[in-house]
């Protein structure tokens, strides 16, 4: 059965950008017979905020939306995640780093290296730490960034089916191979010292937890899903379908953010629109 979700970061209000993931997501369920569920991202606590949690509920019930319960909530999953990462660690595939993001920016932009390339998590990290000692007969350390060895993996295929388009349009099979996603991403953090965890090793583990068989999500995430697939097969999780869909952007052609409050869901409740009304500012059949 298709099953898919849409799955918030209560960091701030919801903006156009988010209703159209949200909405689509939601059609494509109704019309092919399926479950739409939702999912709260809330593994960054130092920005979560139970009033933006609310206002997600609020919002999505107002735009016409409904979802299986339980809703399934990151910050109640923290132990699922350590067993995956001890799992990881004891496999070899992590590594202690001690970077920061100054030390980073300066050892990718180094004379020999040239520009710092720009990967799906910001600046590529050129893996100075990948050749420190760790000690993976001892438990992993519970008070550093852990970064996945992308090296340490087998250069095999990685595919998943691309059933929306890409960025460049890309449609049907995608295939890369570890090398390709040390050059295009670097070594990943998995786990970042202030939250136990991070955006694409919780992404994958709930979307398997969840049973998810297609993802819908915006092109900006393209690039990570090449990363969320190798996971799935390091840690032996069902790779789903991927709907890559446009971005909504402002008048200047900008990437909508939460910062932008004039686009924000809420906002265009209170001045009277209608659900109606959103779907058809953004193209969307009521």
């Amino acid at each position: 059965m298709f099953k898919t979700r849409f799955a918030p970061s209560p960091t701030g209000p919801l903006h156009l950008g988010h209703a159209y993931s949200a909405i689509l997501a939601y059609d494509m369920a109704n019309r092919l017979g399926g479950e739409f569920l939702l999912r709260i991202e809330d593994i960054d606590q130092s920005r979560a905020r139970d009033a933006w949690t609310q206002m997600i509920y609020d919002d999505l019930e107002w735009l016409g939306l409904e979802w299986s319960e339980p809703v399934m909530v990151q910050s109640t999953r923290h132990g699922v995640y350590q067993k995956a990462l001890d799992d990881l660690w004891k496999r070899g595939f992590l590594y202690v780093c001690h970077c920061n993001r100054k030390d980073i920016l300066t050892a990718a932009s180094a004379p020999q290296e040239g520009s710092p390339l720009i990967g799906p998590n910001g600046v590529i990290y050129p893996g100075t730490c990948r050749s420190l000692v760790n000690d993976f007969a001892n438990p992993r350390p519970q008070d550093a960034a852990l970064r996945l060895n992308l090296c340490g993996g087998p250069n095999q295929n990685y595919s998943f089916n691309e059933v929306g388009a890409g960025p460049d349009g890309e449609t049907g099979n995608i295939t890369s191979t570890c090398a390709q996603i040390i050059t295009e991403a670097g070594d990943i953090v998995l786990s970042r010292k202030d939250m136990g965890t991070s955006y694409h090793l919780s992404v994958v583990l709930d979307d398997a937890a969840q049973d998810i068989t297609d993802v819908v999500r915006g092109h900006d995430l393209f690039e990570a899903t090449k990363i969320h697939v190798l996971l799935q097969d390091l840690l032996g999780l069902p790779t789903p379908n991927y709907h890559h869909h446009d971005l909504i952007r402002d008048d200047q052609g900008k990437r909508l953010a939460k910062r932008d409050d004039a686009r924000a869901i809420a906002k265009f409740r209170d001045e009277g629109y209608t659900a109606d009304d959103i779907r058809k500012l953004l193209g969307l059949p009521r």
